[in-house]
């Protein structure tokens, strides 16, 4: 089965009408089919470029699309068409995780094309596409066949960039020893050439390293990606895969990266193959909200769709370490403003809107261990501050549908404890301390009904600040083709 481009547009048209307790609004996510990786960003003739994963078919992790919207706020958005699909030798099984970059006026695209030959093997191309008027892709040529010798065929994910003048790009691979590796390759005269896989500390760190991007703050260069098959921590690497970066500086020419210790980006369960773009001095990254090999704990699929992406975020180097908030366009969708104020007092609760933002700053004093709670009915999500441990955790085994669990990490609060929460129909994400930790997760109340949040503590406090916004959705506009 296949839909004409006028039946795709009139099935996203009915899909964005629909109502369900479990749509997200202030969140990215499709009408129908499955939404994994981010690819592509880019900010091109005005706009912001977002493409993405997408099976419009079906909740299965095949006949991957790449899916295509544009903003120039973050607020209103073109409605999604699909900008490619499976449709040549080179990627006939999948359209894969790839980039997007503006040169000589043309934005051009670079992705993985993924092959099950007629023994079932899998074969990885690079390929270069071309964005068209009407914003499909043109598919142009193939930059890379096959893997270099020494590696498996889990090569994939390209990210190029640029540096003093020269065209790069990296991806991630699988040694032969089945182990996470990078390569870096460099153009030359429209050809690519391998200069080697680059030179890491990282020699024993999971089995495959996906999604790569590299992003420069000043001269310090950042190596964020996607490891596969970390050892859990009790406070790191709780996920079934994780994200994360290292900082340092990049040899490009010699293929030698010096950095410091792995950093995870965020704590939530839902969190994996973010990419970051850069426009006007702001790197601003989208993730998916998702986990690979979990889609058990999604049952939006009854529904006849999964999965989301997170809110555009801004990323910003600070003190040695990268601090992440949602772009500060997304104030626009603020709605109503309710202050709370206590005093001193062990227990509080307030009824919040739907879909709402809340920050909260509490004073610590003497508080050791301190606990807010999400309710959703009967049903909870809570976050456990211990003092003493320096260690914050989220807990939404109280949840009876989805994914449960609990993950921990390591926050150091000083004096005030501070965090956004960002609750959506089916998506929360969290900020911590203006940003320098992140969580981002879904879940799937059983019944439709009005959050809560409840904050308690050990002993009394003096000062809570609580200001809560209602949040408006996202706008879908009908394309006008150029």
């Amino acid at each position: 089965m296949v839909w004409t481009r006028q039946e795709f547009s009139v099935k996203v048209k009915e899909g964005l009408k629909q109502k369900h307790p479990w749509k997200n609004s202030f969140h990215l996510e499709m009408p129908f089919g499955l939404i994994n990786d981010p690819n592509g960003l880019a900010f091109y003739k005005g706009e912001y470029q977002f493409f993405f994963q997408w099976n419009p078919y079906g909740c299965e992790h095949k006949q991957k699309h790449w899916g295509h919207v544009s903003t120039k706020d973050f607020v209103h958005y073109k409605e999604p068409v699909l900008a490619m699909g499976p449709d040549s030798k080179f990627d006939k099984d999948g359209c894969y995780t790839g980039c997007a970059f503006v040169e000589n006026e043309v934005l051009q695209i670079v992705y993985t094309g993924n092959v099950r030959n007629e023994k079932k093997e899998r074969e990885s191309y690079q390929c270069l596409g071309i964005l068209q008027k009407d914003r499909t892709i043109k598919k142009d040529k193939v930059l890379i066949e096959f893997q270099p010798a020494g590696y498996t065929a889990h090569f994939r994910d390209p990210y190029v960039f640029f540096r003093d003048g020269k065209k790069y790009m990296i991806l991630g691979v699988q040694n032969e020893e089945l182990q996470g590796r990078l390569l870096i390759y460099g153009e030359e005269k429209e050809n690519w050439h391998l200069i080697g896989e680059v030179q890491t500390e990282l020699r024993d760190f999971g089995y495959m390293w996906e999604c790569p991007n590299l992003l420069r703050f000043g001269k310090v260069d950042v190596l964020l990606f996607s490891p596969q098959g970390l050892l859990a921590e009790r406070y790191k690497n709780q996920n079934l895969y994780e994200v994360g970066y290292v900082m340092g500086e990049l040899d490009a020419e010699n293929a030698v990266l010096q950095h410091g210790d792995f950093i995870e980006l965020d704590h939530g369960f839902d969190f994996y193959a973010p990419q970051v773009m850069e426009h006007d001095g702001r790197k601003i990254l989208i993730g998916w909200m998702g986990m690979p090999d979990r889609d058990e704990e999604y049952p939006t699929v009854a529904a006849g769709w999964m999965f989301s992406l997170t809110m555009p975020r801004e990323l910003i180097l600070k003190d040695g370490k990268i601090h992440q908030q949602p772009v500060r366009e997304l104030e626009k969708l603020r709605g109503e403003f309710s202050v709370a104020f206590t005093g001193c007092i062990k227990n509080w609760s307030y009824v919040l809107p739907r879909r709402s933002e809340v920050d909260l700053k509490i004073q610590l004093n003497d508080i050791e261990q301190l606990h807010y709670t999400l309710f959703f009915g009967s049903e909870q999500i809570v976050f456990s501050y211990e003092r003493e441990l320096q260690s914050m955790s989220i807990d939404r085994s109280g949840m009876k549908l989805g994914g449960q669990g609990r993950r921990r990490f390591k926050l150091d609060c000083g004096e005030v404890l501070e965090v956004r929460i960002f609750i959506d129909q089916s998506a929360i994400e969290c900020f911590f301390q203006q940003g320098e930790e992140a969580a981002s997760f879904l879940y799937f109340p059983q019944k439709e009904c009005i959050p809560e949040i409840s904050v308690q503590a050990d002993t009394s406090w003096e000062n809570l600040d609580c200001s809560v916004w209602e949040l408006d959705g996202l706008a879908y506009e009908p394309r006008v083709e150029n």
